[in-house]
């Protein structure tokens, strides 16, 4: 699923769209209703000769064997009726008492076949069935005699073909809710963060309403045409949403367990198609296509955020894209819960509720989200901004000053002093680099790991390993905290850990990510949680980092020992 990017990915959803739109008005113009009864004579009688499962005539009791005595309004064989008198009794002129009206006789007195024109009982048979009356065959010999008896009688009466004409309201109102929500996220009003989905979601919401005609059809196979088209809808979503998780293993579990549900749902469908109905079955199938987009949402939104060792901690901008990304992920299971009308109310409340979150609630959380990240933006910015002039003043100053010292103390032949102000000169020069390297700015993260892991591997006392795949450079502001976390997962590695200590630094157009090992004891469990400590303050520096760039930190120990840090960014 990850090979496929947001173009391509718009281009799918557009042309599943297109083609359930293009299908569901050719089924209106062109599809033939069929009530899934089909007839034949025998003898002097029509009787019904096959019913198909899952039909129409199938759910009102029609079996084969029946003999037909009307069908489409016409009289084909006559029942015994009985007869009423022509006015209602009126009351006695002495007591005022209305007798009981009650029939004066039955007629006929046993079935009798009405004769028809055999060309015009040819054309009744080779009409769709739409309506028809039958009974068993015992019952031609059934005699009524009491008013409370009634004629035993199979009815089915069911015009199709209106009612496919009928779905044509529910296309529109796909295709308004299909436009409506993809300019709405596509112009950028809901945030920028769901641009990329809005053709998926615009698609997957309207899908229900769009292939409503397939199913007026009540055929099987058409049946399962609409449910194929339903799936292939919401798969684009799932995609999109799959690709907001952060964590890799997640994102295949999530992805295949969609698929899993698009699966499931057609081959339920398929094997529906030859089988009798059973029950909860179209619950079953609707509930998987539902969850198509919903479990990656779900997975989406969390809790699944790795933090640092203990747990994981979401910041408001983080809380506000897992309440988008929940949300997003159930619209098309509340369009499947609404396709029953032009106005479908669960629907529209939906969007109702949205509107008022989204106004008392998450937009206030919006603001505190912006705020926060302004505010945390700001103190990475000066304290970078600090740095650079730390270091630029000790460059300036202190480095000048020591280096003309040092030729001074050349000159005068005190090879003592000179080496002793070297090394405080060399020393500051490291400094100067910790505070503010160019290579970094100039080459990338790449290069300036390599500069990092040799000084580090002096200090360590033994082996200090860096495994480079970066083909690309992500965003400054990326850089400068892959670069920071990698140095103080180091500097812990060295005062903590042991060698050897392994670092991994890879990039790709989609993100990058960083680990190192080292062979310690391990981080404790509790590491994360107190605020004393200069290691403490280095897990905090860490993950503060992390979060400025939308990037999930992992911090833990491993059951054979030895500290694992993780940073891993995706481009949005």
């Amino acid at each position: 699923m990850d090979r496929i990017d947001q173009r391509t990915r718009d281009r799918i959803a557009a042309i599943v769209a297109g083609v359930a739109v293009a299908i569901a008005l050719a089924t209106i113009a062109l599809g033939r209703y069929d009530s899934g009864v089909r007839l034949t004579t025998s003898g002097e009688y029509v009787v019904v000769s096959e019913v198909e499962t899952r039909s129409v005539a199938s759910e009102n009791g029609l079996r084969p064997g029946l003999i037909v005595t009307e069908l489409s309004g016409v009289t084909l064989v006559r029942l015994p009726m009985y007869v009423w008198p022509a006015t209602e009794p009126t009351p006695d002129p002495i007591t005022g008492v209305v007798a009981e009206y009650q029939p004066i006789g039955v007629d006929p007195a046993v079935p009798t076949r009405v004769e028809i024109d055999p060309a015009r009982l040819g054309q009744l048979l080779s009409m769709p069935v739409a309506s028809l009356s039958a009974i068993e065959p015992a019952a031609l010999d059934y005699r009524p005699q009491l008013p409370e008896e009634i004629y035993p009688s199979f009815q089915l009466y069911d015009n199709g073909l209106d009612d496919i004409r009928r779905t044509m309201p529910l296309i529109v109102a796909g295709l308004v809710l299909l436009m409506a929500i993809w300019w709405w996220l596509a112009s950028g009003r809901a945030g920028e963060a769901l641009r990329g989905m809005a053709a998926p979601l615009a698609v997957a919401s309207a899908m229900p309403f769009i292939v409503q005609p397939l199913d007026a059809m009540r055929s099987v196979p058409v049946a399962w045409l609409s449910l194929a088209l339903l799936a292939a809808g919401m798969l684009p979503l799932a995609h999109a949403l799959a690709e907001r998780i952060d964590d890799p293993e997640d994102r295949r579990v999530a992805a295949v367990v969609a698929a899993g549900c698009a699966a499931g749902a057609v081959v339920i469908g398929f094997i529906a198609a030859w089988t009798e109905p059973w029950y909860g079955e179209g619950f079953t199938r609707l509930a998987l296509v539902g969850a198509i987009p919903l479990i990656p949402g779900l997975a989406a939104a969390g809790p699944i955020r790795r933090s640092l060792g203990t747990g994981s901690s979401a910041t408001s901008g983080r809380l506000l894209e897992s309440t988008e990304y929940a949300v997003i992920g159930a619209t098309p299971a509340v369009a499947l819960a609404s396709n029953g009308g032009v106005f479908p109310f669960p629907l529209a409340l939906w969007f109702a509720l949205i509107l008022l979150a989204g106004r008392f609630t998450i937009r206030p959380l919006a603001r505190l989200a912006t705020r926060a990240t302004l505010q945390r933006d700001l103190v990475v910015a000066a304290t970078e901004a600090e740095r650079a002039r730390v270091a630029a003043d000790i460059h300036d100053d202190a480095l000048q000053e020591l280096t003309l010292l040092v030729h001074r103390l050349d000159a005068a032949g005190d090879t003592e002093g000179a080496g002793i102000a070297r090394t405080v000169s060399d020393r500051l020069r490291a400094i100067c680099g910790d505070l503010r390297l160019p290579i970094l700015d100039d080459l990338g993260v790449g290069p300036a790991l390599d500069w990092l892991v040799l000084r580090i591997e002096r200090l360590a006392g033994g082996e200090v390993r860096l495994e480079r795949a970066d083909g690309t450079r992500p965003p400054a502001d990326v850089e400068l905290a892959f670069f920071r976390v990698a140095q103080e997962a180091l500097a812990n590695a060295v005062k903590h850990g042991r060698p050897p200590i392994l670092v991994r630094y890879a990039t790709t157009p989609g993100g990058a990510s960083l680990s190192i090992d080292d062979a310690g004891p391990g981080i404790e469990p509790d590491a994360g949680e107190g605020v004393g400590g200069a290691r403490h303050f280095g897990l905090l520096n860490m993950q503060q980092r992390a979060e400025a760039i939308g990037a999930i930190l992992d911090v833990r120990r491993w059951p054979a020992g030895g500290t694992h840090v993780a940073l891993e960014w995706r481009a949005r």
